[in-house]
Formats: C-alpha cells, structure tokens, sequence
C-alpha cells in the first residue's frame, strides 16, 4: 500500500504532490501552467531591463556628443577619453578608445566602447565585440536618441517574445530528454507510469525551478541579490528541477499484483 495518497487534481506545480498530479492531466492543463510561468517570466526580465538597465542607456545617450558615428568598422569619437557616460547599479556604459583600463565601474556590468571594438566587463569575464564592417551607426545626441526612442519599446516587446517562447520550447525539450528518467524511476518503483505520464511529469517538475529563478530576477532587480547570490539562485534551480523529477513519482500510485485466479472457482 502506497503511503502516500495520490492526487486527484493537477493545480499547483510548486510541492513535490502537485508535480504528480500532472501526470494524469491533460496536455492542455500542463501548457496552460507553463504558459503562465512563462508569462510571468518574462514580465520578470522586461521589469528587470526597464527598471534598472533602461534608464542607464537613456542616461548615455542623452550624454552623447553633438557629432560622432561608427563606420568601416571604427567609432568617430568627438568628445573626451575615458568618458563615463551613464552608470547605475547593474549596468555602467562608458567609452576609451584605447582600452586603457582607467576608468572601471563598480556596476555588475560595464560595456566600453573603444575606437576598433566593444569591451565588456563583469565578473564572469571579459568580453571583446568588433563594430560591424559594413554599417554606418550614429554615435551623436541627436541621432542616436529618436532611434532609441523608437526601437527601445519594440526591443522590449521582442525580448518578451522570446522569452516567453523560449522557455515553453525549451520546457518540452527538457521534458522529453528527462522523461526516461521519471520512466525508468516509477518502473523500478512499481508506479503507474506510462512515457506520456512521465513526459507531463517531467514538464511540470522544471516549473519549481523556474519560479525560483523568477523570484531571484526580481531580488536583483530590486537590489536585494547582488549577481553572485542571483547566480547561486539560477544554479539552484537546476538542482531543484532534479529533486522534483526524482521525488515527485513517489506520490503516484503503485501497480497492484494482479489477484490470483480460483483454479476451482466456476468457468
């Protein structure tokens, strides 16, 4: 006898219960969940980029000189370097041609411009991007700023997108390649799994994790996580996500034995 009780309605993928009980709902009730953490999601990082990332790039640009562009692969500089032009808690936007190194910010991240490319500082590292070749780019106030005007909102609605897609795609894969897993795991334990059981299982068992993340985006937005502590919380949730998928099968039922047949009883 199973000792613990199976549930009956899928609702919450947030206790190790509630992930079972997506395995005996229907597909759609388990897109519908993952459709809303999606959602949610991406309002987490278009919150994230408008609250703290946005009002540095409008800063720079406002701070950009009255001449300047980026063509054959080179930045126009008109104005003095080092230069900061913009810095807040997570994003710092500055420009040395030379890379000089004289001008660092405390920011999580800083992306400099120099006079042959793109540097990016963080704690992760250091990053080098060539200025595209065959472009002309406005690096003046009165450019750059009604092209930011115009295509900063339409970024953000791309990012979005993306985001909310990306995940629901991304969920799927993740559930196919773990499904075998939860299979094998509710065969050695005598559950009652089939591989569409497991794979809805498997889907709802990375959304424990995800909500994780998403709290996480939100704190360091907010500025209660600095980027180690939001980077523990994502490495976390990779962890959570196999708990989940490993723990969540228990809470199904077991396959009974089937009763003996009565050799004597009546045909």
């Amino acid at each position: 006898m199973n000792v613990f009780r199976e549930p009956s309605f899928a609702w919450e993928p947030l206790t190790p219960r509630g992930v079972a009980a997506f395995a005996r709902a229907s597909f759609g009730r388990l897109f519908i969940v993952q459709s809303l953490f999606a959602l949610l999601a991406a309002a987490a990082v278009v919150w994230c980029l408008a609250a703290a990332v946005y009002p540095v790039i409008d800063a720079a640009v406002s701070q950009l000189p009255d001449a300047g562009s980026v063509h054959g692969g080179k930045l126009d500089w008109r104005d003095d370097s080092p230069m900061l032009l913009a810095e807040g808690r997570i994003l710092a936007i500055s420009v040395d041609l030379q890379h000089s190194g004289a001008l660092r910010s405390p920011a999580d991240f800083q992306i400099e411009f120099g006079r042959d490319d793109i540097c990016i500082y963080s704690i992760l590292g250091t990053a080098y991007l060539d200025y595209p070749s065959g472009y002309i780019i406005a690096a003046n106030r009165d450019d750059a700023r009604p092209a930011w005007g115009a295509w900063g909102p339409n970024l953000l609605g791309l990012i979005a997108l993306g985001t909310f897609w990306g995940l629901l795609f991304g969920w799927a894969i993740l559930a196919t390649i773990f499904c075998l897993p939860v299979w094998l795991l509710g065969f050695f334990a005598n559950r009652d799994l089939n591989f569409a059981a497991s794979w809805k299982l498997a889907g709802a068992a990375l959304l424990p994790g995800a909500a994780l993340v998403i709290i996480g985006l939100v704190m360091y937005g907010l500025g209660g996580f600095d980027l180690v502590q939001f980077g523990f919380a994502f490495a976390m949730h990779l962890v959570i996500g196999w708990i989940y998928l490993f723990v969540s099968p228990l809470f199904l039922n077991r396959i009974l034995p089937a009763e003996p047949k009565n050799p004597f009883g009546e045909k």
